[in-house]
């Protein structure tokens, strides 16, 4: 199998962009709103909104992917805490509408109803609620949710440890990923979302989160930011802060290919260890487009692993499926039950 870990929902119906619209002028004006939280939105349209997916899916070889919300569109800065409560339980649930659609094509990663400086306590209703309640198979976990300015604390402050301890209970990983930045001085996925991977391992490097939750499994996406080019650095500030090797994350912390060139990849598949990288495209994301040098999709990330050198079958194979598997256990269980070995 090829299982594709990080992608966004990001050809949603406009029903779902209508009643955030309504929702967020409901903030200055409550006659507007939404009375409903029904969307309206036919299973038909929620297939057709999809047909990208399937035809890329289709075309580059992948089997299946786990789907979530849209990552900008989480925006946790904006509202209310019941705001993103609200949001988040309606981005999930058009998820979980995709997935029981396709269950052979997408597998639920959810949207926490984060806030900034509300304590992440309050998201475990809902992390609940998607895990046991809609099958999910993980949940994506933003350490900035004030978008772009890092109000609250470093991911190894005890203020996260109550979703953290609601993770390993419910056997999911988190993808730690930022959303939408309304600091002009950064572009959201050109600048935040790099910024942000590479702040979070270091914010690891810092602590000793993995003694207190030696279960925690945590994905750092977009090839973890600067991380591998900068592996050097992270190796020697590791050793003079905690008289440690990096080598202490690397039973927890897990980085995907959504790097878009080949260059790139061949770094990551030889710097990062091969157990620790989870193959992705973030289909469709960031960069959509046609490279010109190429003519393929930047986001076509298969054709970089097939064509780095010297990678072993059996290290294509945990990046392609196995490791994959292993980080998101509820995901092997379910391909398990449907006879897919793992």
């Amino acid at each position: 199998m090829i299982i594709d870990a990080h992608c966004h929902y990001t050809t949603e119906p406009a029903a779902l962009h209508q009643f955030r619209d309504r929702q967020l002028a409901g903030l200055a004006d409550a006659a507007r709103k939404p009375a409903t939280t029904d969307l309206g939105i036919s299973d038909d349209t929620l297939i057709k909104s999809v047909a990208p997916q399937l035809k890329f899916q289709a075309e580059r070889g992948s089997t299946l992917t786990i789907l979530s919300p849209r990552a900008a569109g989480m925006a946790h800065h904006v509202g209310t805490e019941a705001v993103s409560r609200q949001w988040a339980a309606v981005s999930n649930d058009l998820i979980h509408r995709l997935c029981t659609l396709l269950p052979n094509n997408f597998a639920g990663v959810g949207q926490l109803p984060q806030f900034p400086g509300v304590s992440p306590k309050n998201c475990i209703a809902e992390l609940e609620r998607v895990v046991n309640e809609l099958g999910f198979v993980g949940v994506n976990l933003n350490p900035d949710p004030s978008g772009g300015y890092w109000t609250d604390p470093p991911l190894i402050d005890r203020y996260w440890y109550p979703i953290y301890e609601k993770l390993c209970e419910l056997d999911v990983p988190a993808m730690i990923h930022v959303s939408s930045c309304c600091n002009p001085n950064f572009h959201h996925t050109g600048a935040h979302y790099i910024n942000a991977d590479t702040a979070a391992f270091m914010q690891l490097i810092q602590g000793d989160l993995f003694q207190d939750f030696p279960a925690l499994k945590l994905v750092i996406p977009h090839g973890g930011g600067a991380v591998p080019y900068h592996w050097g650095r992270y190796r020697g500030l590791s050793l003079s802060l905690k008289k440690k090797a990096i080598d202490h994350l690397m039973s927890n912390v897990f980085f995907d290919t959504c790097v878009y060139h080949l260059p790139g990849i061949d770094l990551l598949t030889k710097v990062v260890p091969i157990d620790n990288i989870l193959f992705a495209s973030e289909m469709l994301g960031a960069v959509p487009g046609i490279d010109p040098a190429t003519g393929y999709h930047f986001d076509d990330t298969k054709r970089y692993i097939d064509q780095v050198e010297g990678l072993s079958d059996a290290s294509r194979h945990k990046i392609f499926e196995a490791n994959v598997r292993r980080v998101y256990p509820r995901l092997d269980r379910l391909l398990a039950k449907r006879g897919a070995a793992a």
